[in-house]
């Protein structure tokens, strides 16, 4: 190719996607974390204690500017998921959510989200990407043989919850090491080597719906609804927060409250780099302002492979313009298996949240921890997806 797709300059491997590549349990942050570390490792006792707030306003300021600025990334996104782990609780550890987070906690996760381009709450890297490790080191990541290492409240449904949104990514990563083939194979005009790359992203597609598939069986429901989604939230469009959250100590600020997008599976970049593979638009509406403002919260480098895979991508008019109707079928079908995706993530939507009874504060049925009417969000891009799957 004249200019060659490197998935490594975007931080991503065929074995793992977009997951982080350096393991949590691989990375030592340095000792003057040491306090905030501390109270990391006791998350689910002091949420227990009913008085989280109060063992967190006794943390220590610990200095991050030089940190943030010069420390390895591999570093600094760990402490992103100690530090934003950290905040949330403090926000929804007790019953009244606070109306500011206090020096000791705003000033770090400001510092170091700064430095990722990230907003200063828990985003879905640091709940996700970044927040895994593997049990034996010789084997390849998978629901078996994989663990979360930072939680809240722990136990096997959070944790569940979690891994099989970090098998998910890390399956993906054979897909996402497909597109630099696909796109080689369309500037060569081979129409049967992009059917059978096509064919093969189906098989890939396959094994991430089984996947997706396998949320209940140690997820329920209610325990999701009632002991992990509480935690996720962010501050945009949640009424218990109002107009958002005072970060204090942070100049930047200037003491006004801030709303930002909490943690949602909708900031992986899985699907939007289909989207962007196989050309599939969505209407300009305020849904999709959502997912245009969601694209913010990734990561840089993943951010770019999106709007890189969208400029370079012309499968979808290069497939159109074939008389090869196998070619045609093998596109079909893809695009079906983005939507099957969406078609499961809307019924999660509707079990693990609509149907539960009861709203809590900041909790409630009826919107996303992105801040979203989240039904109506997931049930329109999917029709859109499936409405383009024939060229």
């Amino acid at each position: 190719m004249s200019n060659p797709f490197v998935l490594s300059t975007y931080q991503i491997t065929p074995e793992g996607g977009f997951l982080g590549t350096v393991e949590a349990d691989e990375i030592s942050l340095p000792s003057d974390f040491k306090p905030m570390l501390d109270a990391a490792a006791q998350l689910s006792a002091l949420i227990t204690s009913g008085r989280i707030r109060h063992y967190l306003r006794d943390l220590p300021l610990i200095e991050t500017e030089d940190f943030a600025r010069s420390g390895e990334e591999h570093d600094i996104r760990l402490a992103m998921v100690h530090y934003s782990f950290l905040v949330q609780a403090y926000v929804w550890g007790e019953e009244d959510a606070p109306k500011s987070l206090p020096i000791q906690l705003a000033k770090p996760i400001y510092d170091i989200a700064r430095r990722l381009d990230q907003a200063p709450l828990l985003p879905y890297s640091g709940y996700v990407l970044d927040n895994y490790y593997r049990l034996d080191k010789s084997a390849p990541i998978s629901l078996e043989n994989a663990a979360m290492f930072q939680n809240f409240l722990g136990g096997a449904d959070e944790n569940w919850f979690v891994l099989i949104h970090v098998a998910i990514e890390a399956r993906a990563g054979a897909a996402l090491a497909l597109i630099p083939q696909i796109f080689e194979a369309i500037e060569q005009g081979d129409e049967g080597r992009v059917e059978r790359l096509l064919e093969a992203m189906h098989e890939i597609w396959n094994d991430i719906n089984a996947i997706f598939d396998r949320m209940g069986e140690r997820c329920d429901p209610y325990i999701y609804y009632n002991r992990v989604r509480p935690y996720i939230h962010g501050w945009k469009n949640n009424p218990a927060l109002g107009e958002g959250l005072i970060y204090e100590g942070v100049d930047a600020y200037e003491g006004k409250p801030q709303a930002f997008r909490g943690q949602t599976g909708s900031q992986s970049s899985i699907v939007p780099t289909m989207d962007a593979l196989y050309g599939i638009a969505h209407e300009n509406d305020p849904l999709r302002e959502f997912l245009l403002e969601l694209h913010e919260y990734r990561p840089r480098t993943h951010r770019r492979f999106i709007e890189d895979v969208a400029k370079r991508s012309v499968l979808r008019p290069f497939v159109a313009a074939s008389e090869r109707k196998s070619l045609h079928e093998a596109y079909r079908v893809c695009v079906e298996d983005v939507a099957k995706f969406r078609t499961k993530h809307l019924e999660y939507a509707a079990q693990y949240i609509n149907k539960q009874s009861i709203s809590g504060p900041g909790n409630d049925v009826d919107v996303g921890t992105g801040g979203t009417p989240f039904m109506r969000y997931l049930k329109k891009h999917r029709d859109e997806n499936r409405a383009q799957s024939k060229t």
